[in-house]
């Protein structure tokens, strides 16, 4: 065994090498250079305010985009305002790849223990995974603040909330005050009972807020009364980037989108969403409900570019590791695994541009909106873990546990071997396999 380890570890470094090569590939063919664009506003916008002009009254130069977010993101940005361009993007591209990779190894690490896998190789592949997803590599590209606000959440629910911490809520509520969307975590937190982590996470959100009207009263003030209602410095809702239903709505009748229709289904989604994050509550499964209400806030919001849907990068993680958790060659794993590279092979692909000019028609409909029907499948098909297999995954050790072998760790069968993406995989107890039928509800 001791003399095959490193034979193990150079075929891996090899591996890791190759999918480098082939990802920076990849990247040259499909990622489209943006500049960061973005930053460049955020930039502009912290400089011309610190020269003493109105930060909502920037523009950059030849368009009609500006700052749109909320004061206290100003002043979590405006170190910028003292550092060169190029220092700007060297900062910018670093926070992203630190949060990704926190992130992603929070996610994995129990893939890679339920496998057998050495814990850098888990974590490299993730990352050259993620750095083609277009999500990932738009906001990276457009100096996006997307990865920061997963991150803040994400270590809220992974690591604080499920432990009952005192401090559970802060990132959220650090995280609504820089931009508002992650406030919809906010609900998870009251809809699934988290009463103290909901109240801590709504008073950091406020008091972020007021510190940044006390520092900055004059930019408060517009922003609450006139830029956050002003939707031209958005973008076309119809532009085949808003990957929301609000988008789906527009592109039917750009003209006049009806918003009867999507409040409809906004109401629609959230009580599927109500039912499911529940769910994932009552199991202890904590990244399914990041994930869950993460693809609930790219349907719901009115606005969600590609490179917002990097919310859905832990949904996509864990179809992978349920996948893991059911037997090997089993249909569950089979349809888990293939449900997770087809989904994944989407969102690296940029397919949705090929209707940017002309989304009309069924097939228009069809693929111009086909990164929702992925975040619609994710929200209703995203399966939940019971109990035991949450808490196997917060096992601290790098082992598969006794009685198993190698990659099948922690894996035993599941009665009739169904895939049902929807339902919890339930391991069996200690003693003789009597195997029962279970049907998903609310309560489990």
């Amino acid at each position: 065994m001791a003399q095959g380890a490193p034979w193990r570890t150079s075929h891996r470094v090899i591996f890791v090498i190759a999918l480098v090569v082939a990802v920076t590939g990849f990247l040259a063919i499909a990622a489209v250079g943006h500049a960061f664009f973005d930053l460049k506003v955020y930039y502009g916008a912290l400089n011309y305010w610190h020269d003493g002009g109105s930060i909502y009254d920037f523009l950059k130069p030849g368009t009609k985009y500006g700052f749109t977010y909320p004061p206290f993101a100003a002043l979590v940005m405006l170190p910028m305002a003292y550092v060169p361009w190029p220092l700007a993007i060297v900062i910018s591209v670093a926070l992203s790849v630190v949060t990704s990779a926190l992130l992603l190894w929070w996610l994995v690490e129990p893939i890679a223990r339920r496998v057998g896998w050495n814990h850098w190789f888990a974590l490299a592949v993730a990352l050259c995974l993620a750095a083609a997803f277009e999500p990932m590599r738009e906001t990276v590209d457009f100096g996006q603040v997307n990865m920061l606000l997963l991150f803040l959440v994400g270590a809220d629910l992974l690591r604080l909330v499920g432990q009952g911490s005192r401090w559970a809520g802060v990132g959220i509520g650090l995280a609504t005050a820089i931009k508002l969307t992650p406030g919809v975590f906010i609900l998870y937190l009251l809809v699934t009972g988290r009463w103290r982590a909901a109240f801590t996470a709504m008073g950091t959100a406020v008091a972020a807020t007021l510190f940044a009207g006390a520092v900055a009263p004059d930019a408060s003030r517009t922003f609450w009364t006139e830029a956050l209602w002003n939707t031209d410095r958005v973008g076309a809702l119809d532009f085949i980037s808003n990957q929301s239903l609000r988008g789906v709505v527009a592109r039917l009748n750009p003209s006049d989108p009806s918003t009867a229709a999507w409040l409809a289904l906004v109401v629609l989604t959230l009580a599927v969403w109500v039912w499911r994050s529940r769910a994932a509550a009552a199991a202890g499964d904590e990244a399914a409900g990041l994930a869950l209400t993460g693809a609930l806030s790219c349907l719901i919001s009115p606005v969600t570019w590609v490179h917002h849907l990097v919310w859905l990068l832990p949904a996509l993680v864990l179809l992978v590791d349920n996948a893991y958790l059911a037997p090997a060659g089993s249909r569950r794993r089979r349809w888990l695994l293939g449900s997770a590279i087809v989904a994944y092979g989407f969102l690296i692909s940029r397919i949705v541009w090929v209707w940017e000019r002309d989304f009309s028609g069924v097939l228009g409909f069809v693929g111009g909106n086909l990164y929702v029907w992925i975040s619609l499948a994710l929200l209703v098909a995203l399966p939940i873990r019971c109990r035991s297999q949450v808490a196997g995954s917060t096992q601290s050790g790098g082992q598969p546990r006794s009685g198993a072998s190698g990659g099948e760790a922690g894996q035993l069968a599941e009665p009739g071997d169904v895939a049902q993406l929807g339902k919890p995989y339930r391991r069996p107890s200690p003693r003789p396999l009597k195997f029962e039928n279970h049907s998903f509800a609310v309560g489990h």
